[in-house]
């Protein structure tokens, strides 16, 4: 029993200095140091680290090359801090990254990694790294993992069949040497006595050296000529031999671990390609470990440990190690002094204060606290943390100041006692924040102080990244009201707000200019805290106007608030406090995924997170956002959300300052067990109006509640997107019931394209009549399991489809009426209307030769897109889309070269559009008339305007022979509708394939060929623009008997390159009638029984694998088999299954068909009975 107290508190006094250390990892034995070594007692080797040194090993152990222990995670664990690590990967090329912040380029998704994998070749290759950057934040524990890498190296727990020899170096200390040779350097690098320098030369691939702080000197690490170092006796400037070292001009073989800030290691050529690892802090276990290790007591450290619990900010700061540090040290002064533990710190900086506020309490120390402020900046402008006897005493610290700061544990003095440092780096940076806040407010240097404090801030930290330093964070902690007030109390002094307000404007205004990393300029404004200024410095950023890349205008915030990568819960706490304060940002998506390009359509924000947010994280998010009035979207898909996050969060929706009204929560895990706090959401009232939960194990019992809540009178609910596949057929019912039951509400298990919030028009005016609006978002390619509800011909708005009604199908006239202000959208003629209120609009297909005829077109203008006659309220229309067929994707048209002509009675007139997009055209406040896209050009390079087309197969089937027409036209849906009609007369049916991928251009000739004997007349096609009513241009091809599959293909006439193919699979194709379409689309008269109902089978059809194995070599190859098999639920198999449906012939659906009637007889049966038909092979 004594013996385990005892082991206790040893640990947690090695704990308690472990936060030194980390700070400055200069500890070194007497042998590093050129003493005389000597044994090292059990004491000062658990001083050392968490864990003790080994045994020294004999002269036989550390010549010979050992094996790996038998190594554990267990046992490594109990070695190494729990640290997040995560490797960061980059596609450009290794050429360039060293000249500017990392944070500059956009990286890739990486994955997170072990400690055991720094060295392990990545996938793919066999190439193992030679150098791995340890980089992060200061603080968060980058030096207190390397040093643990070598002390698990020693007690051969890690990398020792990789290296025979570990080196471990302190820059801040190499920096006080002035020349060493490379067998010095590598006798300081060694923790004991080792074999002499020419073996431990003889394999340089075995060497591994550590360089903690790299980037901490003011050092230039240039390659100087290789002959400087070749001899390892010879001593050299340290700048020059490390710089030989990582230029490979000497060992260079042998493999580095370097640690750095996130500022860039720009002083540091010739690196190659090293990896890229990321530290970002405790993991949730590990900070807790560092609680219980620091306290000697148990009941200590559960005590402290809850305190920090109770504070959801103060749990997430902790995750920063040496901030853990600071909050154990702090509990742990209270605990000596008999206080009650208290802590309500909210920043870093508070917490120093707070820190220094203890550890200084009942002594009277300003003088000597004023001349620690001038020595820190000293320090970190010349770049310095070490310091002598001499320095202090320059400074005004004499001895006696010495002793009482080395007691008190704001100094701590090396083994050698020839030199001091701070106890931690970050503390000599707060100190210098602070003696930069006193000089400002010194009189003796008027009111142009700040100036010179300004500039020196970018001289020492440069002009491109001075926001990244903690003290520029520190001088805008220390500069609000509380921060004064305390330095005021520790100084003995008054300090000058005003002059201090000027000297933060002037901060930021010299550096937002030049500054690329805008998520550090967030974290700086968090420490200040103050919403006065916090107001006015985002209102600045929203207001200022600056010229973007593509020439257009946009506010500040517009250019930095639209897509952030965040690496840590922190950075997730600081963006969402500063959210708060911005009016702009009405939509925040937090993408785990790493998914990179989206594009928002309403002003908002995606924050890239790709590590795990932690409970305390999400109550302090939520708790924020409840407060951020103007946020009305919130995106939280394929992030975990366990029980605690879901009841903080709907802890948010039903606070008063909440008006979120759009929540998606796909696939974060939620189960039964969330509904009760989601079903009292619906039944309090609150703005929501749309709510996601598919992909989610929510169960009967979970839908149940939520039905519930559903049915309360206070719900505002109008869209519920959930996942009925899994539902028995009781809470199936009770789902449709409840719907039938309110009118207002729709519930669906088909993932609708993805649409957002927008109140504005596009003057930008807020919309007050109706709910509201959505604009359609595009679907991103691949997603073949997203659908829209409805047909083909709906507008899709915020409350879902609007169907559409055909006034005269000879005419192709159409009305919609639209219930209220918002966006609607049809997929199938590509008009897209924002509207203000509720209003019935009329569109006609027409033909642009009709017009044409009275008003010849000038020879520099082409058709661009379909005609549409539409009739609509004067003032009801805030904007149309209108569909244009040009591809701006090739970077070849200009923009400003398109036109929308309107025809009326005394002619045609051309307007200027508001805005020109990829497939759109966008009018706004129009009037309407015949209203189509043209685009101005010059005639000679008609055929270099590339345009998106279309193929259109269709066959006619013989008892003796099938014929095929395939055309090749502008993607047009007036020219579609009327080959569709013009086909449909003379009983061929379009078979739906895929249209060519590649922009082609107007005026080229392709070539069509097939796989066998094919008659293929003509076998020349044109790809042309014909207004519909005109004959169109296409191949018939004759098959006298389609015995086995054909593949057709059309190859550019000229360069003979593929464009398209498809094939068409062997089997019976049945003698169809297609009937007369009755709405825009013949598709569906002559779609199949399983493409009529595909919706229903997606959501019914529970057995799908049966029906796959009957499937399985007859319609679907062993790879489409094992990827239907593979999604998750039924519904996405059926997805899935219908993706792969689409080439297939009718005999394939048949088969399909066939299939489903034996294994869902009722089921057919039904919707047999629903649709009144017989469907094709029944």
């Amino acid at each position: 029993m004594g013996k385990a107290l005892s082991k206790k508190a040893s640990s947690t006094q090695v704990a308690k200095h472990e936060g030194q250390q980390d700070l400055d990892p200069s500890f070194k034995t007497e042998k590093q140091l050129g003493l005389k070594p000597r044994k090292k007692t059990k004491a000062v080797k658990q001083k050392l680290s968490f864990q003790t040194f080994p045994a020294q090993p004999t002269k036989q152990d550390q010549e010979t090359f050992y094996p790996t222990q038998s190594l554990t995670r267990e046992n490594l664990s109990q070695n190494i801090t729990e640290l997040l690590l995560r490797q960061q990967v980059y596609s450009r090329g290794s050429e360039n990254w060293v000249l500017e912040s990392w944070h500059q380029c956009e990286p890739e998704k990486g994955h997170m990694i072990e400690i055991q994998g720094l060295f392990v070749p990545s996938s793919g290759t066999k190439k193992k790294p030679r150098v791995v950057i340890l980089e992060g934040a200061a603080g968060i524990g980058k030096s207190t993992l390397a040093r643990q890498v070598r002390r698990a190296w020693e007690e051969g727990q890690l990398y020792r069949d990789r290296f025979q020899y570990v080196f471990y170096f302190s820059c801040r200390e190499l920096a006080q040497c002035k020349q060493l040779s490379l067998a010095e350097l590598i006798a300081q690098g060694q923790a004991v006595p080792t074999a002499p320098i020419r073996p431990i030369l003889s394999h340089p691939e075995k060497l591994l050296f550590i360089l903690d702080g790299i980037d901490e000197p003011a050092w230039v690490l240039e390659d100087q000529n290789p002959e400087l170092c070749l001899h390892w006796s010879h001593p050299q400037p340290v700048h020059t031999l490390l710089g030989s070292l990582l230029g490979k001009s000497i060992l260079p073989e042998a493999s580095f671990l370097l640690t750095a800030r996130t500022i860039a290691l720009q002083l540091i050529p010739s690196l190659g390609q090293p990896r890229w690892v990321q530290v970002l802090g405790f993991s949730e276990s590990g900070r807790k470990k560092y609680f219980y290790k620091y306290f000697a007591e148990e009941r200590d450290a559960i005590a402290a440990f809850r305190l920090v619990e109770s504070s959801p900010v103060l749990s997430t700061l902790c995750l920063v190690p040496w901030v853990s540090w600071l909050v154990c040290t702090c509990l742990s002064q209270q605990m000596e002094q008999g206080e009650v533990l208290s802590l309500t710190s909210q920043t870093i900086t508070a917490l120093c204060l707070k820190y220094l506020s203890q550890t200084t309490s009942g002594q009277n120390l300003g003088t000597q606290l004023r001349a620690l402020c001038s020595l820190a900046a000293k320090g970190v402008y010349r770049r310095r943390s070490l310091f002598s006897e001499i320095d202090l005493s320059m400074n005004g610290l004499p001895e006696d100041s010495i002793d009482t700061l080395l007691k008190i544990g704001i100094l701590q003095k090396q083994p050698c006692s020839l030199s001091y440092s701070f106890t931690h780096l970050c503390l000599q940076e707060f100190f210098a924040a602070m003696s930069y806040v006193l000089g400002n407010n010194d009189k003796r240097h008027g009111d142009m102080e700040y100036c010179r404090i300004v500039e020196t801030l970018v001289e020492v930290y440069g002009r491109d990244a001075p926001c990244e330093t903690l003290t520029i964070r520190f001088i805008f902690g220390l500069l609000n009201i509380q921060g004064m007030r305390e330095m005021e109390k520790l100084f003995s002094c008054r300090l000058l707000g005003n002059t201090n307000m000027i000297l933060l404007w002037d901060i930021l205004w010299k550096i937002l200019p030049q500054q690329p990393n805008y998520l550090e300029l967030l974290h700086s404004l968090y420490e200040n805290q103050e919403e006065e200024l916090l107001t006015r410095v985002i209102h600045s950023l929203q207001e200022a106007i600056m010229h973007g890349p593509d020439d257009m205008v946009h506010t500040v915030f517009q250019t930095i608030m639209k897509h952030l990568i965040i690496q840590t819960d922190v950075d997730l706490m600081v963006v969402t406090f500063c959210i708060k304060f911005c009016y702009y940002v009405k939509s925040l998506h937090l993408n785990s995924s790493g998914c990179q390009g989206h594009n928002l359509r309403v002003p908002g924000l995606v924050l890239s997170k790709w590590t795990p947010t932690t409970n305390a994280s999400w109550q302090v998010v939520f708790s924020t956002l409840g407060f951020t009035e103007s946020l009305e979207e919130l995106d939280l898909s394929g992030n975990p959300l366990s029980y605690s996050a879901v009841q903080s969060l709907c802890k948010t929706l039903t606070s008063p300052g909440c008006h979120l009204r759009t929540l998606w929560l796909v696939d974060c895990g939620l189960t039964s067990s969330c509904c009760l706090s989601l079903a009292s959401v619906l039944s309090a009232g609150t703005s929501l109006t749309e709510l996601d939960l598919q992909l989610n194990d929510l169960g009967d019992d979970g839908v149940m509640l939520l039905c519930e809540g559903l049915r309360s009178p206070a719900c505002s609910l109008s869209i519920l997107w959930l996942d009925q596949a899994p539902l028995s057929d009781q809470v199936t019912a009770e789902l449709r019931a409840l719907e039938a039951e309110k009118l207002q509400l729709l519930i669906s298990s088909t993932w609708k394209p993805r649409v957002v919030d927008s109140t504005k028009n596009t003057d930008g005016e807020e919309m007050v009549d109706g709910p509201t609006s959505f604009k359609q978002q595009k679907l991103q390619p691949g997603a073949s399991h997203m659908e829209r509800l409805g047909t083909e011909n709906d507008f899709w708005g915020s409350t879902g489809p609007v169907a559409t009604e055909v006034v005269d199908s000879e005419r192709n006239l159409y009305r919609v009426q639209f219930p209220g202000a918002g966006s609607y959208y049809s997929q199938n003629t590509g008009l897209h209307f924002v509207v203000t209120r509720t209003v019935t609009i009329e569109f006609e297909f027409c033909a642009w030769r009709k017009f044409l005829d009275r008003t010849p077109l000038p020879h520099s203008y082409m058709v661009a897109g379909p005609l549409f006659n539409i009739k609509a309220e004067q003032g009801a229309v805030a904007a149309v889309h209108l569909p244009h067929f040009v591809s701006l994707q090739e970077g070849q048209v200009d923009i400003s070269l398109f036109h929308v002509a309107h025809f009326q009675e005394h002619g045609m007139f051309l307007e200027t559009p508001e805005k020109v997009e990829e497939c759109y055209a966008v009018l706004g406040n129009p009037s309407f008339s015949p209203v189509g896209v043209l685009l101005r050009m010059i005639p000679a390079v008609r055929n270099l305007i590339p345009i998106t087309s279309t193929t259109l197969i269709y066959y006619h089937f013989n008892f003796e022979d099938v014929t095929f027409h395939l055309y090749l036209v502008p993607n047009d849906c007036t020219i579609r509708k009327a080959i569709d009609d013009e086909e449909t007369k003379f009983q061929f049916v379009r078979i739906n394939k895929p249209p060519p991928v590649e922009s082609l251009y107007l005026g080229s000739r392709y070539i069509v060929s097939g796989s066998k004997k094919l008659e293929i007349i003509p076998m020349e096609l044109e790809l042309c623009y014909r207004s519909p009513g005109e004959s169109q241009l296409f191949s018939e091809i004759y098959v006298g008997h389609l015995s086995s599959g054909i593949k057709l293909q059309i190859r550019d006439k000229k360069h003979r390159k593929l464009i398209w193919e498809a094939l068409l699979k062997p089997g019976k194709i049945s003698l169809v009638l297609p009937r007369l379409p009755l709405s825009l689309s013949p598709l569906d008269a002559a779609a199949h029984f399983v493409d009529q109902h595909r919706e229903q089978l997606v959501a019914r059809v529970t057995s799908v694998d049966a029906v796959l194995d009957k499937l399985h070599g007859l319609v679907l190859r062993e790879e489409e088999y094992e990827a239907v098999r593979a999604e998750a639920t039924n519904p996405d198999k059926m997805r899935t299954l219908f993706s792969f449906s689409r080439s297939w012939s009718c005999d394939c659906k048949d088969k399909l068909f066939k299939a489903l009637k034996e294994i869902h007889p009722h089921l057919i049966m039904e919707l047999s009975e629903k649709s009144g038909e017989v469907s094709v092979g029944s």
